[in-house]
């Protein structure tokens, strides 16, 4: 950490898990905050329970997804449930700046970790609870994962081919969306308590972080009653837009005609007569007649390969990128150029690329400090050198048994 990073100096007592919480503490920790992650061995963090795991050992420090979304943290392993764990606990709050929280709603409370409670000791903290719905509401109490508020914010009604049934998101798209909101109020409740000296409070729900991204059709549901429906690959606002075959195994590339001169330079390239077909003429008659066209498009890339294809179109102002493996994407030259891939040496995996942040300050760029933890190997110097206990203190406190999570 230098004193030039935007966050040195903020500590962060982060109590969240699985994906939406640590990614938001993360945008703290990879500029400079001193994040400590309480954890337990009971109950591992679902990140560390995740695949991929390193060589396919199912080991909690093994785990490719905990160390993205929690390099430069500190692990704490503590048992909440210890008689003593309070102890603990409290010098915590006390050094706090920012407390995190990714429990079902109630958790904290039944822990006496609640933002009322907290307060009464610590007023100027901020706390933040990551949730699925929201701290209260008739919902509130549903816990649930990425997958599920996927479906219930309304994005699988739209994922899928017109004539087949819905496709849930490869991923837990609503964990990556939470983030940048919570983030973002944490930034701003940081610069309130720098110009005020007060706390905050800030309830994040990823259902409702999610709902902006579908804000398009919620208005046209909202003002013209249409529920909007299933469109594949498909655009209103462009065609050809979709992803074709290439040449090879397994090899694709992304098309994108938006206008009347992307879609002439297109037509350049394909050549036999595309241009003087009337079906394409517009934007409207390509749409009427797309699965024409687009048998027409794949019959030509089929016969390139994908870098072919997408030099080719570029090279004309036609917007178009081969679908790249993780293998490529971890070699791709403008990535490398930028700094995109953090190299980190972990205790377990070894040496390793961590994705940076996609964003570069000019004077205060996030880096790459501390490797993910593994689980409770900072007991000592969170206690000793961060809360100040004698070793002595912290002896009794191991013996006691509330490290071992």
């Amino acid at each position: 950490m230098t004193a030039a990073m935007p966050f040195a100096g903020i500590n962060v007592l982060d109590f969240t898990w699985g994906l939406a919480g640590p990614l938001t503490t993360k945008y703290l920790a990879d500029y400079g905050a001193t994040v400590v992650r309480v954890e337990s061995a009971r109950r591992p963090c679902g990140c560390r329970v995740s695949p991929p795991y390193m060589d396919g050992e199912v080991r909690v420090d093994r785990s490719g997804y905990f160390a993205f979304y929690n390099a430069n943290k500190l692990s704490l392993g503590l048992d909440m449930n210890h008689p003593r764990a309070g102890e603990v606990v409290a010098r915590l709050i006390d050094w706090a700046d920012v407390m995190a929280e990714s429990y079902s709603p109630g958790t904290m409370e039944k822990w006496g970790l609640d933002y009322e409670s907290v307060k009464r000791t610590k007023p100027d903290i901020i706390m933040m609870s990551s949730s699925s719905q929201g701290q209260y509401g008739p919902h509130a109490g549903f816990s649930a994962f990425g997958i599920p508020i996927v479906g219930l914010s309304g994005f699988s009604h739209f994922t899928g081919w017109p004539e087949g049934t819905s496709l849930p998101l490869p991923s837990a798209y609503t964990d990556m969306i939470g983030p940048r909101f919570a983030a973002t109020a944490l930034i701003a409740a940081l610069d309130c308590r720098r110009r005020t000296g007060e706390g905050r409070y800030i309830d994040c729900s990823q259902f409702e972080s999610a709902i902006h991204f579908l804000a398009p059709a919620m208005l046209d549901c909202t003002f013209n009653g249409r529920d909007g429906e299933r469109a594949g690959n498909a655009s209103p606002h462009a065609c050809p837009h979709g992803v074709y075959r290439c040449r090879g195994e397994d090899r694709w590339c992304a098309i994108a005609v938006f206008n009347d001169r992307q879609w002439e330079s297109l037509g350049r390239c394909m050549g036999g007569g595309v241009l003087e077909d009337k079906r394409f003429s517009t934007l409207l008659n390509r749409k009427r007649h797309v699965a024409e066209l687009e048998a027409l498009i794949d019959a030509w890339t089929s016969q390139l390969s994908s870098e072919e294809v997408m030099d080719r179109l570029q090279a004309v102002g036609v917007p178009c990128g081969k679908v790249q493996t993780s293998a490529e994407l971890r070699n791709d030259p403008q990535l490398l150029h930028r700094g995109c891939y953090w190299e980190m040496e972990h205790p377990v995996l070894g040496r390793y690329p961590h994705l940076g942040q996609p964003a570069t300050l000019s004077e205060t760029p996030a880096s790459a400090r501390l490797p993910a933890p593994c689980l409770g190997q900072d007991a000592e110097y969170v206690c000793t050198m961060l809360l100040g206990m004698q070793d002595e203190e912290f002896v009794d406190l191991l013996g006691s048994g509330m490290f071992a999570g």
